[in-house]
């Protein structure tokens, strides 16, 4: 039995999908989880809860922790720690490998151009300092010999969901308006792309000697900056690479009215300074070729104008 904790997130569908190819038996645990291929079991579970994380990694040789909570700094210092505890203390009960999937919010800005698993960890951001606690409590945990783990991250993410780009960036131009970056236009700015996250997530976790270490997944290793990722995801969509950059300061101002930009105020300093990801180790170890920009913003445009016309044709039906 494989089991992911946070089946219902962007990752979590896609590593449920990439995991029929190495298990017979996936668990899908979320507090309202939804199949995602036909033999998928469930279980509602809070992971909060020790009893209930318990339950859920019951039985299982491989636990995937790919869970999301709200994008809220109170909320990851309450929360992310107890879940972090909850599920290392059910993976040593029970005798599973746990497999942590991470971003990159602890690394030392100073390194942000040239990130690779061995960067230094110095977050500046209170979500950083909560990433960096969670992570030290597993590796302390592996360097015990207690649990058998790993932590495999990615950069920010190309995708249809749980992507800040599609939200500020091509939904907008889809609907014919500017798009949104943050503090610097014309720095480099690498992402994942969420389907070759997922696949290597699933690669990670069912090859023996790739635990106890950290990895960063696929990226895509052709940097760009953001007016390019912009003119790019413009140029695929037929529109102009309208654009408006907002500063450190207007997102504190907007951020009254919008929650979601005063959580992403701390964050800015990976706008205003080249953010690359090197992924050459999982991409040498696994001869992996993660896809190129260009293919990438294909299929995020592709996928959401499909979505688009399915959802017209549905008010269309009625």
């Amino acid at each position: 039995m494989q089991t992911i904790l946070g089946a219902k997130g962007a990752i979590g569908t896609g590593l449920a999908k990439e995991l029929t190819s190495y298990a017979n038996k996936i668990r899908l645990v979320s507090r309202r989880p939804k199949k995602v291929n036909d033999n998928d079991f469930l279980f509602a579970a809070d992971l909060t809860k020790p009893e209930e994380a318990d339950e859920a990694i019951a039985g299982s040789e491989i636990v995937y922790l790919a869970i999301g909570t709200d994008y809220n700094t109170k909320v990851w210092q309450q929360v992310w720690p107890l879940i972090m505890r909850n599920v290392i203390d059910a993976c040593k009960k029970h005798n599973a490998k746990l497999v942590f999937f991470d971003n990159m919010y602890m690394y030392d800005p100073d390194y942000l151009n040239n990130m690779t698993e061995d960067t230094p960890i110095r977050p500046v951001s209170k979500k950083g300092v909560v990433r960096a606690e969670i992570a030290q409590m597993l590796l302390n945990e592996v360097k015990t010999g207690a649990l058998t783990a790993m932590i495999v991250r990615s950069a920010d993410f190309i995708g249809v969901q749980n992507s800040a780009l599609t939200e500020t960036v091509v939904k907008n131009l889809l609907k014919r308006k500017k798009a949104i970056w943050f503090a610097n236009v014309n720095k480099l700015h690498s992402y994942t792309f969420i389907p070759d996250a997922a696949r290597g997530t699933a690669i990670l976790g069912n090859t023996p000697d790739a635990y106890n270490q950290v990895w960063h997944l696929p990226t895509i290793n052709e940097p760009l900056t953001g007016k390019q990722w912009i003119e790019l995801f413009a140029k695929e969509a037929g529109v102009k690479p309208r654009y408006q950059v907002l500063s450190k300061n207007m997102m504190g101002i907007l951020g009254l009215f919008v929650p979601v930009l005063k959580e992403l105020k701390e964050m800015v300093y990976q706008y205003e300074l080249d953010y690359v990801f090197d992924s050459s180790k999982f991409e040498e170890r696994f001869q992996y070729k993660p896809v190129s920009p260009q293919e990438a913003v294909a299929y995020v445009v592709r996928e959401l104008k499909k979505e688009k016309a399915e959802a017209k044709k549905k008010i269309t039906d009625y």
